[in-house]
């Protein structure tokens, strides 16, 4: 399930630099996460960045955009090609 970023972003701009898909941007009142490019840190961290960084909890999962582990980790193979997902 990819993150979103609520209404809560105080448009601080902690959690842009701390993902790794570059899938956060800033947008014209708060900060926003593109679906396609989100894996939830799967493949990377062990948690998603973006939710332990953000100051006040604003990075909040997308029942819109439900995936498995497995669906993340395709997807964060498609994002970063011929390198190795970390293991978690």
């Amino acid at each position: 399930m990819a993150y979103k970023i609520t209404d809560e972003c105080i448009s601080c701009g902690a959690c842009e630099p701390e993902c790794p898909n570059e899938a956060i941007t800033e947008g014209e009142t708060i900060y926003v996460i593109e679906a396609d490019k989100c894996t939830e840190c799967v493949g990377t961290h062990d948690s998603s960045r973006c939710a332990d960084i953000c100051p006040v909890d604003a990075c909040a999962t997308d029942p819109d955009h439900e995936e498995s582990r497995e669906q993340l980790l395709e997807k964060w193979r498609g994002i970063h090609p011929g390198e190795t997902p970390a293991a978690s």
